[in-house]
């Protein structure tokens, strides 16, 4: 199972999109700095995951929610309290 997910800094409340086979693994190396995009926001909290059988389909996903703004914009509407909570 291959997995695109969105996940929150607590410290600066941005937001970071990827995709990943091992998704504890992967967060686990988010918040351990292991990610040089991602250790400076340290800690990460996952928002949103999304399951695909198909690593082609997963990495398709993650970019038209990295490169196309208006997929990505649906997708912050549809988990707004997610957001807000998390």
């Amino acid at each position: 199972m291959y997995w695109v997910y969105i996940i929150k800094s607590k410290k600066n409340n941005s937001l970071y999109i990827g995709s990943t086979a091992n998704l504890g693994q992967r967060l686990k190396d988010h918040n351990e700095g292991k990610s040089r995009s991602t250790k400076r926001y340290i800690p990460w909290v996952p928002v949103y995951v999304e399951g695909y059988f198909s690593k082609g389909d997963a990495l398709l996903r993650e970019k038209n929610l990295k490169y196309f703004g208006k997929a990505y914009s649906q997708l912050k509407r549809k988990i707004g309290k997610s957001l807000q909570s998390a």
